[in-house]
């Protein structure tokens, strides 16, 4: 399906660049492992502490040692499926040594007794891969784009998405802290989002709106999640139904269905929030299966990167170094306009294609060649906009899309 290694004297004459170009350009060029740039995904972050001892030496020694196990654990489920967590291994401190490659300590505070702390983690990428490799435990490293979620909310008939109360989405507000793979962003709800797309646009999946107002957020999709609350006779309680789409260029349209009953000591907001929970916990581990690194599968691409300058290859460069299904970029030719790459890759081309474009690079075929280029990022948030809540994932059980059914 691609195009085999570039065979330099297959190549057509091209202008080469001066000598001291392309020593300049082949210096720049240092091949590191995929994801040696991608610190992120092996960094856990504010890992609280709070630890009381019969010293504040005991205590700051008790705390780094919960710390680092509770960071490590949490980067072990980051990487892993929820289906998976029970195959994790549970290391003692001793042996999770092996996996850190150092550590930071912010927000100190201690007394006599007492130990309090927000501790930050960075560990060593090849050895945790190892780690999991070992135990037959897949994992997924790729970083999805930020994805904006659009709650639409339907009670007694009545559809909500940017009135208030909208209490499904401040369930979606309310979720606790996620350290996944595919961070997400609520809107603000202000004049311009209201102006750029309404409850029944969103749930028609109007794609020109959703793009629109998911690139003000610096977002590439849209996550819409329609709650339809009823009243459930048959066990006299309150069920949610749930339709969730995520709308973009990442994925095709897919939606999903659920339905949440309520328990037995459960609010409504309780019932809400869990549904948000759950359905946060679904779509990260739906990103995750699509991205798996396949470790037994491989291929090569060759590729062409249009170019203007050395600038524009650094940038390139250091994208490539970002994505983990990328293993090794070799680059073959250099030219004043382009630069030709092999790229060795896990896994299989359309996963490569997603993992390109988490990092703004664009795989293409035009004109028999395969073309590697930079996309321009979608503008950041508008001014004063709180960053959302984070979560993961992309629905994968396909159903028609458009409005869900059991609309009124």
């Amino acid at each position: 399906m691609y195009p085999g290694r570039f065979v330099m004297n297959h190549l057509r004459c091209r202008r080469t660049l001066g000598a001291g170009l392309v020593a300049l350009l082949a210096a720049a060029y240092q091949p590191s492992p995929a994801g040696a740039d991608a610190v992120d995904v092996f960094e856990v972050k504010d890992v609280a502490v709070d630890v009381t001892a019969a010293t504040a030496a005991e205590a700051r020694e008790d705390a780094l040692v919960q710390g680092e196990i509770t960071a490590f654990q949490r980067l072990l489920e980051r990487l892993t499926l929820r289906g998976h967590r029970d195959k994790l291994p549970e290391l003692p401190k001793s042996d999770i040594d092996i996996y850190v490659q150092d550590f930071s300590v912010a927000d100190e505070k201690a007394s006599s007794v007492r130990y309090l702390a927000r501790l930050n983690f960075r560990f060593k990428a090849e050895e945790v891969r190892r780690l999991l490799h070992d135990f037959g435990i897949p994992f997924a490293e790729t970083v999805s784009k930020p994805v904006l979620v659009m709650p639409v909310f339907q009670d007694a008939g009545a559809l909500i998405l940017w009135d208030d109360p909208n209490p499904w989405r401040e369930a979606w507000l309310n979720r606790p802290p996620t350290h996944g793979l595919v961070p997400t962003m609520l809107p603000v709800g202000d004049l311009a989002d209201m102006a750029a797309i309404g409850a029944e646009q969103a749930m028609d999946g109007d794609m020109q709106r959703l793009n629109a107002v998911a690139a003000r957020y610096g977002a590439s999709d849209a996550l819409v999640v329609f709650g339809v609350l009823r009243f459930d006779a048959a066990n006299n309680r309150r069920a949610l139904e749930v339709y969730f789409t995520r709308y973009g260029t990442q994925l095709r349209e897919q939606t999903e269905v659920m339905t949440f009953t309520q328990e037995k000591i459960e609010t409504v907001p309780q019932l809400l929030l869990r549904a948000a929970r759950e359905l946060t916990q679904i779509v990260e581990d739906n990103w995750k299966r699509d991205n798996l690194l396949q470790l037994a599968r491989s291929g090569v691409v060759a590729a062409v990167v249009p170019i203007t300058g050395l600038r524009d290859w650094l940038a390139v460069r250091k994208r490539l170094q970002q994505v983990a299904v990328v293993r090794r970029a070799e680059m073959v030719l250099l030219s004043q306009d382009e630069v030709r790459v092999n790229l060795h890759f896990l896994g299989d081309p359309g996963q490569l294609a997603l993992a390109l474009e988490q990092a703004d690079l664009r795989l293409f075929e035009e004109s028999g060649e395969w073309l590697l280029t930079l996309l321009e990022p979608p503008p950041g948030p508008p001014p004063g906009s709180p960053p959302g809540p984070t979560t993961k994932g992309a629905p994968t059980a396909p159903i028609a899309a458009g409005r869900p059914p059991g609309k009124s």
